[in-house]
Formats: C-alpha cells, sequence, structure tokens
C-alpha cells in the first residue's frame, strides 16, 4: 500500500496520524493553514520525523498518496478532496479508518441534538455494566485514539455528525440511533434532503439483527423506520406506543408484546427538560436493544448527571440561578434550553452565521425571556427577527463578559440567567467549550 495522507492536524487528525504509525502505516499530515508551523504539529505527533506538510503538496509526494483520511471538519466536496477523488485515490474518514480496527461491539448514536447527552448516558451504563467500554467520538475523544485497545469482548459507544457519516463505508453499529433531524450545517450539506441522506447513513451497513433507535415524533424517522434494513425500535415523548419506549403519566415506559411496563418516574432523572427525557429514553432503548438487563440500566439512568454545557447548572448569585446550555449550537437545540427554564429568564445569545432563521426560537420564548442579550456576527440578524415577532426586550453587547453583566444587572432573585446562543461560536471563540468555560468563569467571580 502506498502512503495514506491524513487532511487536518487537529485532535482526530493527531489520533489517526498515532494509531496508522501503531499499525505500521507510512502517513502523511497535511493542514490548508498556512499559519501553521509543522514543527508543532509534529510535537503533538510525538513524531519528530513525521511529513508535516503545511499550505500545499508536493506533486512528488502526491503521486505516492494511496488513501485520503479527512478529519470532521474537512468538507467532502472540497477542491484538494475531489483532485484526488478524480484520480481514484481512496477518500475515507477518520470513523471509518477506526472502525477498520474496531474489535469488539459498536453502538453509534447520531441526530441534529441531543447526541453528547444521550452518548454520554449510554456510556455510563455501559461502562457500569461491563469491563471495557469506551466512549468516542464527536464527544470530544476521537475514535481513533481508542479503537486499538478494544477487544472481542469490549463495547464501544460513539457520538457521530453527519459530516463523519459522509465518508462511511463499512462502518457498521449493532445498535444506532437517530434521535432527530432539524436543519443545521446547510452550510455544509447545501440541503435538509442531503442533511438527512448523511445522518441515515449510520444504518447503511445494518441488517434485521442489527437496531436502529428512532424519534417517533419526527416524521421523516418514522418513515425512514419502515424502509431501513436494521430492526427499527422507537421511543415517543407525544403518545402511547403499541410498541417501544414512550412518556406517560411523568414516567418512562415500555410496551413489549402488548404488557405496558413503568420503568422510572422522570422525578427520579438528574437532567432536565423533556428533550432530556427523550435523550434518556433512546439510551435506555438502546441499551435494552444491546440486551443489557433493565435494572442494571435503569440504576444507571438514575445515576447520570447533566453533561458540561449542556443546560448546565453552574450556580446561584443572590437568588438567580446561572445555567450553561453554550452547546445549543442551533435553532432547535436553544429552544430546549428554554423550554426546560421555568423561571423569568435573562437570555445570551448570538454568534457565528451558518445561515439559520431565529423565528422558531423567538417564538419559544413564551413569555419567558425577559431580557434577550444579543453577541457576535449574528446580533442584528436576531435583533430584526425579534421586532418582526414584536419582541423588543434585547440590548447589544459588544463583548462576552458584557453580556453576562448585563444580565446581571437586570435579573432579579428567583430568575434565570441562561447563556444558550442558538449560534456556533466560531469568531469569538474556538469551540462552543471555551464559551461555556469562560461563563461559568465569569459567573463564579460574581
Amino acid at each position: 500500500m502506498g502512503k495514506i495522507l491524513i487532511i487536518g492536524s487537529g485532535k482526530s487528525g493527531i489520533a489517526a496520524y498515532k494509531l496508522l504509525k501503531s499499525k505500521g502505516e507510512e502517513a502523511i499530515v497535511f493542514d490548508g493553514n498556512l499559519e501553521l508551523d509543522p514543527q508543532d504539529i509534529r510535537e503533538k505527533l510525538g513524531d519528530e520525523k513525521a511529513t508535516v506538510l503545511v499550505g500545499r503538496i508536493d506533486s512528488e509526494i502526491e503521486k505516492e498518496i494511496s488513501m485520503v483520511v479527512l478529519s470532521p471538519g474537512v468538507p467532502i466536496d472540497s477542491e484538494l478532496v475531489n483532485h484526488f477523488r478524480e484520480k481514484g485515490v481512496k477518500i475515507s474518514g477518520e470513523i471509518e479508518l477506526a472502525y477498520s480496527y474496531e474489535e469488539g461491539s459498536l453502538l453509534a448514536v447520531t441526530g441534529t441534538n441531543g447526541k453528547t447527552t444521550t452518548t454520554a448516558l449510554l456510556g455510563k451504563i455501559m461502562q457500569d455494566y461491563y469491563e471495557q467500554a469506551f466512549v468516542v467520538g464527536n464527544i470530544g475523544n476521537p475514535y481513533t485514539s481508542e479503537v486499538a485497545k478494544t477487544t472481542k469482548d469490549s463495547v464501544t459507544v460513539a457520538e457521530i455528525s453527519s459530516f463523519q457519516l459522509e465518508t462511511v463505508d463499512r462502518f457498521r453499529p449493532k445498535v444506532s440511533a437517530i434521535l432527530n433531524i432539524t436543519p443545521d450545517h446547510l452550510n455544509r450539506h447545501h440541503t435538509l434532503e442531503q442533511y438527512t441522506i448523511e445522518k441515515e447513513k449510520i444504518t447503511k451497513n445494518q441488517t434485521k439483527d442489527d437496531y436502529v433507535v428512532l424519534n417517533y415524533e419526527d416524521e421523516v424517522l418514522r418513515e425512514f423506520g419502515k424502509v431501513t434494513g436494521a430492526t427499527a425500535v422507537y421511543f415517543s415523548s407525544q403518545r402511547e406506543l403499541e410498541e417501544g419506549f414512550y412518556y406517560k403519566d411523568g414516567a418512562i415506559c415500555q410496551k413489549k408484546d402488548q404488557i405496558e411496563k413503568r420503568l422510572l418516574s422522570i422525578e427520579e432523572l438528574k437532567i432536565i427538560g423533556m428533550h432530556n427525557v427523550e435523550n434518556a429514553m433512546a439510551a435506555i432503548a438502546m441499551a435494552d436493544s444491546f440486551l443489557v438487563p433493565m435494572d442494571h440500566i435503569l440504576q444507571s439512568v438514575r445515576e447520570f448527571t447533566a453533561v458540561a454545557h449542556r443546560i448546565e447548572y453552574v450556580a446561584t448569585k443572590n437568588g438567580v440561578m446561572y445555567y450553561n446550555d453554550s452547546k445549543g449550537t442551533n435553532v432547535d437545540a436553544a429552544i430546549k434550553g428554554i423550554k426546560a427554564m421555568t423561571k423569568p429568564t435573562c437570555l445570551i445569545g448570538g454568534g457565528y452565521d451558518k445561515g439559520a432563521e431565529y423565528d422558531e426560537w423567538i417564538e419559544a420564548f413564551d413569555g419567558k425571556v425577559k431580557l434577550l442579550v444579543l453577541i457576535g456576527q449574528t446580533r442584528e440578524k436576531i435583533a430584526e427577527c425579534a421586532e418582526k415577532h414584536d419582541f423588543h426586550d434585547y440590548i447589544f453587547a459588544d463583548s462576552f463578559e458584557e453580556a453576562v453583566m448585563i444580565c446581571k444587572d437586570h435579573a432579579v432573585s428567583g430568575d434565570a440567567v441562561l447563556l444558550s446562543p442558538a449560534c456556533a461560536s466560531w469568531g469569538m471563540f474556538d469551540n462552543y467549550e471555551q464559551r461555556g468555560d469562560l461563563f461559568k468563569e465569569i459567573v463564579n467571580r460574581l
């Protein structure tokens, strides 16, 4: 085999290089960002002799490349990727590369919102029950960094984004889940139809011996359950199902062979909001499909606490409760943040423009939002949308710290302050984690 080109020198690119090197493959790391120092990348790779290219690829090296591995942030229709594709070079992704070395069982979660919480909860269930369980993927721990440790008895739980699914080939989870599909990343996938196709690829190689857990309340997914090659298992927050998992009278229930079992009261959950009830049902359904005993599943669910940056309680200051929902990077996720609030709320919104519309978000304020503090590139666009919906209680802030201080000054005892931006963090921050961490830092100093 020739050399393998890894495009992207972030966390997953570094992990992919280390995996390939450990397997005796020859890999090259390329990054289009001319401002990067190849020596810094070599240090991250832990390999002084690594071939690292920045900005351009030498035509002599190009001839030796037999496979390209894309980091999730690299568009599959970029000029460079198309160039290699036209030459007949195999294009793969970091997830597909990792899967080719998987020795154990894989469970995989995708969807527009709720992936991280569902993956973390399912990961806890598996780690509590099995001796060897790994939690990987979009959750911040590259699949390529853990897969070499897998054995025939291990279980891997992976959070998979639409970007990662674009390049799947043989990838086949034993149990998969598609939690929901709402418009997101349209700057990458261009249409909702294409985005939906990418999400559904998680089941591409599954058969009737495998399971896909689907949200019955998502019409697209309800229909998809009829045509998928896997065995569909549904969950619903709105109605009692003939078969599957559902919310009813304050509890999560399961119906199997016409018999209904009340599994647990939602009062027992440490995560708040109906969207988290859905996430819990999805994780329970996945673990149940993988034949983990239900009493073990429910014990882990009762112990599970919120994921950082997802409606995460930070502190109470002068009777005001502060919540960090920095992971609310799109409209649908931010709506869930608002719906989880039970108090008058000062809300921080705005950020990088992914081309979204904000009407549904503003409509979801539903009398709960007493003040909207807007930051970032989208602030004027959101303000215009707010005016259109007759919401006028907004203020522009020029910095993130100023936004928090404005909320502090306007909130009174019994109120809540929520960071749930409905936008990506880029431009002001490297990622949503950095944004959420700064919020927590400022709040804890108040």
